[in-house]
């Protein structure tokens, strides 16, 4: 898929990962629609990018709906990134009883069905869209984690839903492909991003540290290169591709 001109979709695009996807589509040329739940930080990288910017909550499909539609404009959608999602620890049980419910289906509908949304509704919006040279009408890149693999103690919540990315991305793929749309996953490992920014300086070199090599924490440009590079290979589709410098994570 050629990024050059091409209308595209970030969720989750205000801060972390999805603001260095914006850039990097940005910098190869996308007209890049920023979708957020913070307004201020999205409409600030906006301005910066001269981009647009939709306030977006992902998952209330009339919000999804909206941004898709804002970022479609006229000459259609052809690519779509989500990279919204949010974190909880705890244990299935223990001392303080049974997991809470209420947590485990919040992190679960944010991450996997808000995944979700933006998947089916970006794809239906991008059956309008008349094939290139390769037949392709777009590609959807969703944000998975290493926790699907790797999950830890505590992780239950949100390896579950990271795990739900994992397993929609080859039936999505299989779905989509007699139209010509691309649907890929990136599964990150330990990266420099809001979730880890409150932590002590001490705290995330230790982390970097477990990182076979590079033995630092990920940076998000690295990621949104990778998202880039599945845009434009037109044979990455089906696929979740780790991003975690060889790290396992080890049960705590």
């Amino acid at each position: 898929m050629d990024i050059e001109g091409a209308n595209a979709l970030v969720a989750g695009g205000a801060s972390g990962l999805g603001a260095a996807t914006a850039r990097a589509l940005h910098a190869a040329g996308a007209n890049v629609t920023i979708a957020d739940l913070n307004p201020e930080r999205g409409q600030a990288l906006a301005d910066e990018l001269g981009a647009g910017f939709v306030a977006a909550d992902v998952t209330k499909p009339e919000e999804v709906e909206a941004a898709v539609v804002a970022a479609a404009g006229d000459a259609g959608l052809r690519i779509s990134v989500c990279c919204a999602g949010i974190g909880w620890a705890e244990k299935v049980a223990g001392r303080k009883g049974a997991h809470g419910i209420e947590p485990f289906d919040t992190v679960i509908r944010v991450n996997l069905i808000g995944t979700f949304n933006v998947l089916r509704l970006a794809a239906n919006t991008m059956l309008e869209n008349a094939p290139n040279d390769q037949g392709e009408r777009g590609v959807c890149i969703s944000t998975a984690s290493i926790a699907a693999y790797d999950g830890q103690i505590g992780q239950i919540a949100y390896s579950a839903s990271k795990g739900g990315i994992v397993g929609m991305t080859l039936p999505a793929a299989r779905d989509l492909a007699q139209s010509g749309i691309r649907v890929c996953a990136i599964a990150p490992g330990l990266f420099d991003t809001p979730l880890l920014a409150g932590l002590p300086e001490e705290a995330r070199n230790a982390l970097g540290g477990q990182v076979p090599f590079p033995p630092r924490l990920g940076r998000p440009d690295e990621y949104g290169a990778l998202a880039v590079h599945i845009v434009e290979n037109a044979m990455l589709n089906g696929e979740v591709i780790r991003l975690d410098g060889a790290l396992r994570m080890p049960p705590r």
